[in-house]
């Protein structure tokens, strides 16, 4: 008797939420943020969600992002943080439930901001760590201001990075000053800060093109999360080239770039690459670019690239390089809690832990000559000849014991032998 076969049936279901790829959001908090996240709607990013977080409603309204959340409306009436970034804690923490909202469901979130003014200074911090909480990878993107800048300005910036640096899983500060060094003199104001935000640019799309599926090879999420997750500090340098050497010399140009400070790769955990082409790039090509990065970075670095293809290009090769794991060991620490609850009336308390950064050196750095340097010239310090009488309080200067507005003198009718040179945020944080 034969034996009927009964047919094989073969049914394979798909996870949808599996193959849909990545969630990947950018947030651009504050004045600075808002217009880098604007530049990169207009550059045609995609791949990512985009959102606008601002105190500022009039610049809310002028954005072509999707998904605009006006910060603190009750706080500040729509008319920003006045460069006050214990406003831009409060503001935040007053639309905490409408910022969470727009997050749900993120599986990377870049932050991006200028540091050094109220809303972007301010609110990045909680908006990173909530970010965290939600269970996304947060890496934070932000700028350093100009030399020329206010010393208060960038006093407030560096105590505003030190604060997101506890509560992102990678942090890359990009210091306007070096830009200095890759524009000519005559470049116009309007132009310099339009490459400002090229640079946030190019930095959130090298690292989200090579998991988005918009390159020709990709990588998987969980391989990035792996290379930035509690990574610390990570640095990021850009670099071209044209012509039959352009992959090595694109290469030594991003590991190079002015954009890393002076600082060596050499060491780093974890680095990503991304390449940007014509289609008739070759693989010696793509091999050797990731092979210069490789030497310098050392045997150790787990490294993962993506390739873009880009006819605008025509015969130029860009390479970005990501690198991270510099301060590993501090970055793993539990990351300094911000209490973000909407219904208290206070702000968020931080304890900022200052830890110097520590480079390994598993291996020797390729080292390479920097082209010459132009920087702007020193501002002239505070206190010098001709301002020196404003160090002295208006109303010390009037000889009069008792600020304008004010009812209690100081003792004595003397200055205070303790005033606080730190912005009032800090000041609370400290207490």
């Amino acid at each position: 008797m034969q034996q009927e076969h009964q047919p094989f049936d073969v049914r394979i279901h798909l996870d949808p939420q599996a193959t849909a790829g990545a969630c990947i959001r950018v947030v651009g908090v504050g004045g600075g943020g808002s217009n880098a996240v604007n530049s990169m709607i207009r550059r045609g990013l995609t791949g990512v969600d985009f959102i606008v977080a601002n105190t500022d409603a009039q610049a809310l309204a002028s954005s072509p992002a999707p998904t605009k959340i006006q910060l603190g409306k009750q706080l500040t009436r729509g008319l920003g943080a006045g460069a006050d970034p214990t406003v831009g804690q409060r503001a935040v923490e007053e639309s905490i439930e409408e910022v969470r909202e727009a997050l749900q469901g993120s599986d990377m979130i870049f932050v991006t901001a200028g540091m050094g003014g109220g809303t972007g200074t301010g609110a990045a911090p909680v908006i990173a760590q909530l970010g965290r909480e939600l269970g996304a990878l947060v890496v934070g993107i932000v700028t350093k201001p100009f030399k020329w800048e206010a010393r208060r300005r960038m006093q407030i910036a560096l105590e505003g990075i030190e604060l997101l640096r506890r509560q992102v899983d990678a942090l890359i500060v990009i210091p306007n000053q070096r830009l200095m060094d890759i524009i000519e003199p005559t470049t116009s104001f309007i132009e310099a800060f339009q490459r400002v935000d090229d640079v946030l640019y190019n930095a959130t799309r090298g690292i989200a093109d090579i998991i988005s599926g918009n390159g020709y090879v990709n990588v998987d999420f969980a391989d990035v999360r792996t290379i930035m997750k509690n990574k610390g500090d990570a640095i990021m340098g850009i670099g071209s080239a044209r012509g039959e050497f352009r992959a090595r010399e694109a290469a030594i140009n991003a590991i190079n770039s002015p954009l890393l400070d002076g600082v060596s790769i050499a060491g780093a955990e974890g680095v990503l690459v991304n390449i940007t082409a014509r289609e008739d790039v070759s693989m010696a090509e793509v091999g050797e670019a990731v092979q210069t990065i490789e030497e310098a970075a050392g045997d150790q670095v787990n490294l993962i690239f993506g390739v873009v293809f880009n006819s605008d290009l025509e015969d130029t090769m860009m390479v970005t390089v990501v690198a991270t794991g510099f301060n590993h060991a501090a970055a793993i620490d539990s990351p300094a809690a911000i209490n973000i609850q909407p219904d208290q009336g206070v702000s968020p308390t931080v304890q900022p832990q200052h830890e110097e950064q520590r480079i390994a050196a598993n291996g020797p750095a390729i080292v390479y000559p920097l082209a010459e340097q132009r920087t702007l010239p020193e501002a002239a310090p505070v206190g010098h000849a001709e301002t020196a009488k404003y160090n002295t309080p208006a109303y010390l200067r009037r000889n009069s014991s008792v600020p304008l507005g004010s009812t209690t003198p100081h003792a004595g009718g003397t200055e205070s032998k303790q005033p606080s040179d730190k912005p009032a945020f800090l000041r609370r944080i400290m207490d």
